[in-house]
């Protein structure tokens, strides 16, 4: 009984020592306190620092992380789209080469300079092999084009109706890429028709005409 009475003494008096150092304290000389307010102090300081150093510094490196994390997902989001036509490329391939094959049929379509003479009297010789008469067969003004140039000629046939649309699929039929455009019947001399159009051909541009485009182009 009268150790734990001791003990009880022991630690009254710990406890009074410790209250006794926060008594009297010079808040304008710190370095006069006792031991554990100044352990006190230097940990509140320590906190402080700690807070200060997060809204000031580390809020900072915050903000620079979550770009980062957003820089990662877009980074992802790429990732998968080239992912994607990777896998497909080798379709892509094909696609290409039947894409290149088909302009290479319609390149062959096209006339060079030389042969638009020869094109200009097929075009004719269908109209006359129809039995229809040719009032006006007028080439145009040659428009030019990036890698092509393309012809007008204005026509205008006589003859039955059944003639003229045998006369189109001719037109449409010849070797040449030609197409009628602008088209109009109205009645004619005789129980006959007259077709006004606007037949287009499409030739290729000779080099020193592919050199004045890309000048003209340049230019504007």
């Amino acid at each position: 009984m009268a150790k734990i009475k001791k003990k009880s003494i022991n630690i009254a008096e710990q406890l009074d020592v410790i209250q006794r150092q926060f008594k009297n304290l010079d808040t304008k000389d710190p370095s006069n306190w006792p031991v554990l307010p100044k352990i006190i102090l230097c940990i509140f300081i320590a906190g402080a620092v700690a807070a200060i150093s997060w809204f000031m510094f580390l809020q900072d490196y915050e903000v620079q992380l979550d770009g980062e994390r957003n820089a990662e997902l877009a980074l992802r989001t790429d990732y998968q789209k080239k992912l994607v036509k990777a896998v497909s490329l080798d379709a892509l391939k094909k696609q290409r080469e039947q894409i290149q094959q088909y302009v290479i049929q319609l390149e062959k379509q096209l006339p060079s300079k030389a042969e638009m003479a020869a094109l200009l009297s097929d075009i004719n010789q269908s109209g006359l092999g129809r039995s229809l008469q040719f009032e006006l067969f007028r080439p145009g003004q040659v428009v030019a084009r990036d890698y092509y140039a393309e012809l007008p000629i204005a026509i205008r046939v006589t003859g039955k109706y059944h003639d003229m649309g045998a006369f189109a699929s001719d037109v449409a039929h010849l070797s040449r890429i030609v197409t009628l455009n602008n088209m109009s019947i109205a009645p004619g001399p005789r129980d006959t028709l007259t077709m006004d159009a606007t037949a287009r051909t499409f030739r290729y541009l000779d080099p020193d005409e592919i050199q004045a485009q890309k000048k003209s182009g340049g230019a504007k």
